[in-house]
């Protein structure tokens, strides 16, 4: 199970790269498909094995992309 996820503004991303060159987990790549300023954005592939560490949003120039963790099960359990 996924311990995290990456949110994409495609028509921000200008496809620079950095947010595939600087993933850790390597669940980011560019995709094919164009936005409407001709950039290649990112999508996610594999991504069972995103953490949700941010270091996509971090490197992002544009704030283009962003990660975020999913709530953990058991601290949930804890507050109820």
């Amino acid at each position: 199970m996924p311990k995290g996820s990456v949110a994409v503004t495609a028509e921000r991303c200008k496809g620079c790269g950095f947010c595939v060159e600087f993933c850790p987990t390597h669940v980011l790549e560019l995709s094919n498909a164009f936005n409407a300023k001709g950039y290649h954005p990112p999508h996610m592939i594999n991504a069972e094995k995103c953490s949700g560490c941010n270091l996509c949003g971090m490197y992002c120039p544009d704030f283009a992309i962003f990660g975020y963790r999913f709530p953990d099960a058991k601290s949930q359990k804890k507050e109820a």
